[in-house]
């Protein structure tokens, strides 16, 4: 294995780490606080570990293609985004198959951490593309 290669994923695997778990802690707090009494059908660990899941299989898939001289990360990272929609959408079916009366706290509370977590994804692949 090529040592840049585990540098940069245990590195961000250090980043991912402190990130949910701030997140996480910040999310259940707003959640607990203002929003108790209502019970949701997608528990907050699972959108947790469903985020931290996806974003760290596709950084490790673009950071080895890029040790590997893949210079075309670009469309790879693209392809993958598109697939974690498809299976944001699948993640999401209980909530979107069965009537909710708190449907729109249910997509909020994927959504928020969603876009928080790409936009740590983008930040760290641009950060080791720039560094190359």
């Amino acid at each position: 294995m090529n040592p840049i290669f585990i540098k940069r994923e245990v590195n961000f695997l250090a980043t991912l780490l402190g990130f949910t778990f701030l997140f996480f802690g910040i999310h259940w707090y707003i959640l607990f606080h203002f929003f108790n009494e209502i019970d949701l059908i997608l528990p907050l660990w699972t959108i947790y570990g469903f985020h931290f899941i996806t974003v760290f299989f596709v950084y490790s898939i673009l950071n080895f293609k890029e040790s590997r001289g893949n210079k075309q990360v670009f469309i790879l990272f693209m392809g993958a985004t598109l697939f974690k929609m498809i299976l944001t959408i699948v993640f999401l079916l209980p909530i979107l198959l069965k009537p909710n009366d708190n449907a729109t706290l249910e997509v909020i509370n994927f959504f928020i951490p969603y876009f928080f977590y790409l936009a740590l994804e983008i930040v760290q692949i641009t950060f080791f593309l720039k560094n190359n």
